[in-house]
């Protein structure tokens, strides 16, 4: 059968500063996605995982290499291109939740809408059904402040869900939550992918959380080390 590769990154490197300062994040990495998986990236901190998702997100750019979504190399896009790229295709949840205190959940999810320039009427009917789809439609009217921060977490996530993005990106979206909760999540991401097949890449130092991943990628400085999908020399 035929392998869709959503997302494909050749010899991809990172590095901050320059001189006696340089500092390599990544360096000459190799990485296919298929349209689909769910793929989890660990290792220790500064091992350059979330450095990557910050590439594969298209909120950063490599320093050599390359990195293609689907027929588009992105390192060759604008700033501006790049935006569009992330507003259209791409959804993102973070270990900090990234909600609006002032706004209700129906307000913060309505949020990616309104960059797409998507109709007031249009953007409340795909908010209160993304908050619907994660269990919220009856705390539409709740500010972040009024809710737990597992039901915090879900308005994140229907926040990143309510375009219907190709990829969801999330950077230890379990890191504030207790293990019931942290469950929770992970079986609604998990839900998503399997239902939905919404690719998934996430960051995670959680080794129970990543166990519900397809494929497991393990980096240490600024190398794949090991890949659950293929051995790595």
């Amino acid at each position: 059968m035929e392998t869709n590769i959503l997302i494909s990154c050749a010899g991809v490197g990172k590095t901050y500063g320059s001189g006696a300062n340089a500092m390599q994040a990544l360096q000459s990495v190799d990485l296919d996605i298929a349209t689909g998986e769910f793929v989890a990236m660990m290792g220790p901190s500064g091992s350059g995982k979330s450095t990557l998702l910050n590439i594969l997100g298209c909120i950063d750019i490599p320093s050599s290499g390359s990195y293609q979504f689907e027929d588009v190399r992105v390192e060759r896009l604008s700033r501006d291109k790049r935006a569009l790229l992330r507003r259209h295709f791409l959804g993102f949840i973070f270990q900090g939740f990234n909600l609006l205190n002032r706004t209700s959940a129906l307000e913060n999810v309505e949020l990616p809408l309104i960059y797409r320039k998507i109709p007031p009427r249009q953007r409340r009917i795909m908010a209160l059904e993304a908050l619907a789809t994660v269990g919220l439609e009856r705390w539409w009217q709740h500010t972040p402040g009024e809710l737990s921060g597992g039901q915090q977490q879900r308005v994140a996530i229907a926040r990143a869900i309510v375009g219907r993005p190709r990829i969801l990106l999330a950077d230890e979206p379990t890191g504030n939550l207790d293990t019931a909760r942290s469950i929770e999540i992970i079986e609604m991401l998990r839900s998503f992918n399997r239902s939905e097949g919404i690719t998934i890449v996430m960051v995670t130092h959680e080794a129970d959380m990543a166990a519900y991943a397809d494929r497991r990628i393990q980096f240490q400085d600024g190398r794949i080390v090991e890949d659950s999908s293929r051995e790595v020399s």
